[in-house]
């Protein structure tokens, strides 16, 4: 309570403490749609302004959440809906600063000022959910998509690693087969003299063919 100067009775009741006012607001949008917004706002009598505070207004939280409706209508048609969104804290702050330069000629201090809830009109919000879902389908196609081509071109270089590796292999021994006819050819020669080159031959080849 508070005591009025050269008068020695109680004047009335003052909260001095953070008080909290929730207020939701109706506007449109710059695009045309229709959005909720919930404004929460923290007040405090002024210490030093208490005669105001009791006297100057019938009723304060009537009159913050005007000033709240007030400002609120003027900031967020001036935005489209995503900036709304976007700019939620600006909005606030827009609040809070109207509010506190209104306000302090009625002895009451404006703590702070938060947008709660934004909640656009419910076929905005149907559209915007589809357009989300159909955004989410698409990355998940992409990611599926890129995936199978990473996955094809790991197989196909695995596939011409492997054929690489089996080419070297084949020429390898090839190369082999080949030193070995010739390694062949010359032990019969000098084992054998008299045995012609086409007779060497057939029998190597015949060797290698069983």
């Amino acid at each position: 309570g508070f005591i009025v100067p050269f008068i020695d009775k109680k004047a009335g009741v003052i909260n001095m403490r953070v008080q909290q006012l929730d207020v939701d607001v109706e506007t449109k949008t710059r695009d045309d749609v229709f959005v909720h917004l919930r404004v929460s706002v923290q007040f405090q009598v002024m210490n030093d302004k208490l005669w105001e505070a009791h006297y100057a207004l019938d009723n304060h939280r009537h009159q913050i959440a005007s000033y709240i409706f007030d400002d609120v209508r003027a900031e967020v048609p001036k935005m489209e809906l995503d900036d709304v969104f976007a700019k939620k804290e600006d909005i606030a702050n827009a609040v809070r600063q109207n509010l506190a330069d209104s306000m302090d000629d009625y002895g009451y201090l404006i703590v702070k000022a938060l947008i709660t809830d934004i909640d656009p009109d419910a076929r905005v919000k149907d559209s915007m959910n589809k357009i989300n879902a159909a955004k989410r389908d698409k990355e998940a196609t992409m990611e599926e998509s890129e995936g199978a081509k990473i996955r094809v071109v790991k197989a196909a270089e695995a596939d011409a690693e492997s054929k690489r590796l089996s080419g070297e292999g084949i020429a390898a021994q090839r190369r082999e087969i080949i030193r070995g006819f010739k390694e062949s050819v010359e032990d019969f020669q000098k084992t054998l003299k008299a045995v012609s080159h086409e007779e060497i031959m057939h029998f190597v080849l015949l060797t290698q063919y069983f």
